[in-house]
């Protein structure tokens, strides 16, 4: 019988994890990017028996200053930041500073393992912190003895 298996580049079956955490950076057509030219923000993703945590360095920023949005089993983490600085030396001088920064960061959740409706995203000292819990049926399950009768 033979099964359908997506295959890494060395033949091998490929592993959902492992391609999410080895998703090239700067792959534009993986639908991550900068508008600016400025590197994206860092992204750690750990794993353990109750679901996801996925870590996004993004200091100086605040919570309004990001969107996320799950839709079809696609995780998009968003910013767009715009700052004016106006200074004045007197009626001789005066200097304008824009600055405009957005970026976007897309990652692909595992098919029926995780609990889409309650994902949850904290920003606390530069990080925004998303808990992407999994599905009952997802979870390890401990080794049971089975009793010889």
């Amino acid at each position: 019988m033979k099964t359908l298996a997506k295959r890494n580049a060395n033949g091998h079956p490929s592993n959902w994890l492992s391609e999410l955490m080895n998703r090239e950076l700067f792959d534009w057509n993986s639908n991550n990017f900068s508008n600016t030219g400025t590197t994206l923000p860092a992204v750690n993703i750990k794993e353990n028996e109750e679901g996801f945590t996925v870590e996004v360095a993004a200091p100086g920023m605040q919570k309004e200053d990001f969107k996320v949005e799950i839709d079809n089993n696609l995780l998009t983490i968003s910013s767009e930041k715009q700052d004016e600085k106006v200074e004045q030396d007197g009626e001789k001088f005066t200097k304008r500073e824009f600055s405009y920064q957005s970026f976007q960061r897309s990652f692909t959740l595992p098919q029926g393992m995780v609990k889409e409706d309650k994902i949850e995203a904290k920003y606390q000292d530069g990080v925004l912190y998303l808990m992407v819990p999994k599905k009952d049926e997802a979870k390890k399950k401990a080794p049971r003895l089975i009793k010889i009768s």
